[in-house]
C-alpha cells in the first residue's frame, strides 16, 4: 500500500529532502512536494506553514519537515493546533513520538542528521503506530494548550 507524504525544507534541508525522496524504499510513498526547489535563501516559516496546513486540511496524513537543524521548522509547523510536529535526532525518538504522541510531522535537521540516519528516521516514523490507551488523554489536552 502506498503512503503519501508531505515534505517540505527550507534551503538548508533540500539536499536531505531530495535524497530522502530519491532513496527512501521502505515503504512505497507518493511524494507531496511542498518545496523549495533549489539551495536559494528562503524562510523555513512559509515552508513550515505549507506542510502543516497540507497536514491539516487532509492533503497527507503525514509529513516531513527539514531545515539546517530542525528546530525552526518544527516550531512552524507546530503553529497549526492540528499539528503535532516532532524534532527527531534518532529512531527511538521517532518511535516514542508516534507510540506516545501521535505525531503527524516528523522533522529533522540537515547539518545534524546523516543521510541513513534519516532513512531509518522515517521508515521508523511510518512503521509505528499509536499507542492510544492512557496517551490518548494527554495528546488531547494538546488541543487546550
Amino acid at each position: 500500500m502506498t503512503i503519501k507524504l508531505a515534505i517540505a525544507s527550507d534551503h538548508a534541508g533540500f539536499a536531505l529532502k531530495e535524497y530522502l525522496k530519491k532513496n527512501f524504499v521502505a515503504v512505497p510513498v507518493e511524494w507531496l512536494d511542498l518545496g523549495t526547489d533549489g539551495a536559494a535563501s528562503v524562510d523555513y516559516p512559509d515552508f513550515g506553514k505549507k506542510l502543516a496546513d497540507a497536514v491539516a486540511n487532509g492533503d497527507a496524513p503525514l509529513g516531513v519537515a527539514i531545515c539546517g537543524s530542525g528546530i525552526g521548522i518544527s516550531i512552524a509547523c507546530n503553529r497549526n493546533p492540528k499539528i503535532r510536529a516532532a524534532l527527531c535526532t534518532d529512531s527511538t525518538m521517532a518511535r516514542l513520538t508516534r507510540l506516545h504522541n501521535d505525531a503527524n510531522v516528523v522533522c529533522m535537521g540537515e547539518r545534524l542528521t546523516g543521510t541513513e540516519v534519516a532513512l531509518d528516521i522515517l521508515k521508523t516514523f511510518l512503521e509505528t503506530k499509536f499507542e492510544g490507551g492512557r496517551h490518548q488523554g494527554r495528546v488531547d489536552k494538546l488541543g487546550d494548550c
